[in-house]
């Protein structure tokens, strides 16, 4: 994957972020530095640049004298993320098929392979990791670094609301949607893009 980030930071991230996406880390917990240090399996220093990633997200709130407390979800956040996610995102994606060399293209089929063998499994963890996979390809590729940095704390937050509700008819349906959006970037049609991932937004939109 372009621009793959491998440091002990984004490790201790990605761990740290999976496990309040999957609620493991429940919203609106107190944990202390070293709870998340012992959860992500890195060191002191990767674990605090992780916090701060993950602070700067709103998915961990800092109070000083107080301690760290995993962000709750409040009942506006989901309507608020989509309308957001509706404007950006298409545009994303179009830009992604105007752009996309081989490279990112292969790794976008091996990422739709990945979704689907978790709808055939009915695997929801695995895929959301394909869909951060998604994600993680999308902001590497898209020449336009404002929208993908407004678009990846949105897209966090967003994943951890859709597992809260999930089932496999929800993944299922998510599934076939990114396929569309991966099918018109392969086809280094942008118009047929931003369609297809308008038509996905609308759907995780839906509650």
């Amino acid at each position: 994957m372009p621009g793959l980030d491998t440091s002990l930071s984004h490790l201790a991230y990605l761990e740290l972020e999976r496990m309040i996406v999957t609620l493991q880390l429940k919203p609106g917990a107190m944990v202390t530095e070293k709870q998340l240090i012992d959860s992500a399996g890195q060191g002191r220093t990767p674990v605090r640049e992780a916090i701060q990633k993950l602070a700067w997200q709103g998915l961990i709130l800092v109070r000083p004298r107080v301690g760290m407390q995993i962000a709750e979800i409040g009942p506006d956040d989901h309507q608020h993320i989509m309308a957001v996610r509706l404007r950006l995102e298409p545009l994303a994606a179009a830009l992604m098929a105007e752009h996309a060399g081989e490279e990112v293209r292969q790794d976008l089929l091996a990422c739709a392979a990945a979704m689907t063998s978790a709808a055939v499994s009915g695997d929801i963890l695995a895929f959301l990791a394909a869909d951060k996979q998604f994600d993680d390809i999308v902001e590497a590729a898209c020449p336009n670094r404002f929208v993908t940095s407004s678009l990846s704390p949105l897209q966090t937050h967003s994943r951890r609301l859709w597992f809260s509700t999930a089932t496999p008819e929800k993944m299922d349906r998510s599934v076939s949607l990114h396929v569309a959006v991966i099918r018109g970037i392969q086809k280094s049609d942008p118009q047929q893009t931003e369609k297809a991932m308008a038509a996905l937004i609308n759907a995780l939109a839906e509650r």
